[in-house]
């Protein structure tokens, strides 16, 4: 086996939990910010599925039981915090780590994220190492 094949295949044994790919919903009502995480997080073998905003996000996460969300603390109708706390009050999906993502980085922002239940705090723009190593801590096995 050639080493390139044996890096992919170490590499393809990383990104998965087992023999799937590892799922990521990142909800974000910034187009850029969805394609950013998205093109990011498809690069290191994740599948990502995308939400512009909390309602829209709910329901994906229903049909397609991601392993980890990001969400947006600013976004129109159900904001992160909202959108935080339906999924940590919900038995089916309250393990699910959940990532805020925003740009304000104030205590009492953090403070209110850990009261809904988020996992972590993230503040845009965030860089390539923040948002996987956001991936690792979460997901690993």
């Amino acid at each position: 086996m050639s080493q390139e094949q044996e890096d992919t295949n170490s590499d393809s044994t990383k990104k998965s939990a087992g023999s799937s790919k590892l799922r990521v919903l990142v909800v974000d009502d910034s187009a850029t910010i969805r394609r950013s995480a998205e093109t990011m997080l498809t690069n290191e073998g994740c599948e990502v599925i995308t939400a512009e905003n909390g309602f829209e996000a709910l329901s994906k996460i229903t049909r397609h039981r991601p392993n980890l969300i990001f969400v947006d603390i600013m976004m129109p109708r159900l904001d992160g915090y909202q959108t935080c706390a339906i999924i940590k009050n919900n038995v089916e999906f309250r393990d699910i780590p959940v990532v805020m993502l925003t740009s304000k980085d104030g205590l009492f922002d953090m403070a209110r994220g850990r009261v809904v239940g988020s996992d972590q705090y993230l503040t845009k723009p965030f860089t390539r190492e923040e948002l996987l190593g956001a991936v690792k801590q979460h997901t690993a096995t």
